[in-house]
């Protein structure tokens, strides 16, 4: 393990190993991380998009040139260190060049959802601020550039580059990633990079070098347990830590396959960023790009690229299954798939990987803060328990009430701090964010075991409190789903006028 207990009085508290005794960990800001794969990986594939019977197929070199020339465009519109750059698409090859081109320039990239609604999406815009929007115009029945101008009808009679909109006051420059025809102020793609023709790329490296570690980095949005939208704030070093650390969590090094990952759920959200971007141009593979999930499209795909990894969660299973295509298609290339996954049962298939999904983490951690990582002992893990943190973390598990860190082995919320964890939430002080210790409380329920592991029992408000104690139903839920004949079950708690609650499943 990369972890040690310490116990003072009986408390406990677990640390990763110290950060400098981490392996395998590369350059630690975006532009460093995507000029660090193109030198490594130069002429190989980094990524492919099919559009229709289209097909585009960008290398590293690609990849770095693309970028770069965002960065250019990206400088002559006034980027510059710590300029927030949004960037609203789907999983494209410009959403790439996107979020490295930014970074390259100095700004933070800022992801925005394209499940967004136009309500959500003026929210978003007003909360982070940005100079500039790249924007993917139609995704599905939805056109944003018709929706940017119902948001800001300014946008349909200024000039591009003229915007002084009083709702958007920050707002500079809005160009189309996907489309030379622009609208108003909205900027087709061609016109848009034409603009930085005139940027040296020299200056574009001398910014990038320039941006330390420590600056933010991106900027992602979280809808918290009232459903707004929040954003947290990254900086570059705890991102590219996790970027670094994902193709050693897949071991990847081990398996000796190379990874081709498909997946179709967003990269504005963090952990499909983390690990399709980092455990794939971490180590050297290539990102099958779909830009929103059809189960029949997806198959395709990874037969006809031969993808070696699903990114996929539960409910797209089934959908994959019941797709018409579903029996026909040669997944023989799958290596990277959990065995446990129903569509590792395809007769093609034949995979004995297992995921690292033994961890925990949040977006405020930028993903993992303790994992299992894939290929650990079998004797290691034990049910339900999600590892220990990573070099350069720390986790606790504290009273909810009056925050003291609880006995060795006592449930109660889980607290976390160290390297990766965020800069803070937008618009809030990170005094109301973090404890006085610099912990960020996580509202979720667990304990630590004696050997340092991490046990993750759910949400403090799921946990069942009857008869002075707690109960987690994750955990008797997990017991059941083992019995034979239990297909489903959920556990749950109800109003009981002696205990406080019964347990219920």
């Amino acid at each position: 393990m990369t972890s040690k207990v310490e116990v003072v009085d009986g408390l406990s508290i677990v640390h990763g190993i110290p950060l400098a005794d981490e392996p395998g960990i590369g350059p630690l800001t975006l532009g460093g991380f995507v000029r660090e794969v193109a030198r490594r990986h130069g002429p190989a594939e980094a990524a492919v998009m099919w559009l229709g019977d289209a097909v585009e197929r960008w290398t590293y070199d690609d990849l770095l040139a693309r970028s770069m020339e965002v960065a250019r465009a990206l400088v002559a519109c006034d980027v510059g260190k710590g300029s927030r750059v949004g960037i609203l698409a789907t999983n494209r090859l410009e959403f790439l060049s996107g979020v490295f081109g930014t970074a390259l320039a100095g700004g933070v990239a800022t992801t925005i959802s394209t499940f967004f609604t136009a309500h959500e999406l003026e929210q978003v815009l007003k909360m982070a601020g940005c100079s500039v929007l790249l924007v993917e115009r139609s995704v599905l029945k939805k056109d944003f550039a018709a929706m940017l101008v119902e948001l800001e009808p300014q946008l349909a009679t200024a000039a591009p580059g003229a915007i002084a909109s009083l709702k958007f006051p920050f707002l500079r420059h809005v160009a189309l990633i996907d489309n030379d025809e622009g609208l108003g102020a909205i900027e087709g793609k061609s016109a848009f990079l034409a603009r930085g023709r005139n940027v040296p790329d020299t200056l574009v490296e001398a910014m990038a070098d320039a941006v330390a570690p420590s600056d933010p980095g991106v900027l992602f949005f979280s809808s918290g347990s009232t459903g707004k939208s929040k954003g947290i704030l990254s900086a570059h070093r705890g991102v590219c830590l996790q970027l670094w650390r994902w193709p050693q969590w897949y071991n990847a090094a081990n398996e000796g396959v190379t990874l081709r990952t498909w997946s179709a759920n967003g990269f504005f959200w963090s952990g499909n960023f983390a690990m399709a971007l980092g455990g794939t141009l971490g180590s050297g593979g290539s990102l099958i790009l779909q830009r929103w999930f059809d189960a029949e499209e997806a198959l395709a795909l990874m037969e006809r690229e031969k993808a070696t990894m699903i990114l996929a969660w539960p409910h797209q299973w089934a959908q994959l299954i019941a797709a018409p295509n579903y029996e026909g298609i040669d997944l023989s290339s799958m290596h990277y798939l959990d065995a446990r996954t129903p569509i590792a049962q395809h007769p093609s298939i034949n995979s004995t990987w297992l995921e690292p999904d033994r961890a925990y983490g949040n977006t405020e951690t930028f993903t993992l803060i303790s994992v299992f990582a894939s290929g650990t002992p079998a004797h290691l893990p034990v049910p339900n328990g999600h590892g220990g943190p990573p070099a350069g973390s720390t986790i606790k598990i504290v009273d909810p009430m009056s925050g003291k860190t609880m006995p060795l082995g006592e449930r109660g919320e889980i607290a976390v701090k160290g390297a990766t964890l965020m800069l803070g939430y937008v618009g809030i002080p990170l005094d109301q964010s973090l404890d006085e210790e610099g912990f960020f409380r996580t509202n979720d329920g667990g304990y630590i075991d004696a050997a340092g592991r991490l046990f993750w029992e759910g949400r403090l408000n799921d946990i069942i409190k009857t008869g002075g104690a707690n109960v987690s139903p994750i955990e008797i839920d997990h017991i059941l789903r083992d019995c034979p004949g239990v297909k489903v079950t959920q556990t749950v708690g109800v109003p009981d006028e002696l205990l406080g609650e019964l347990v219920v499943t």
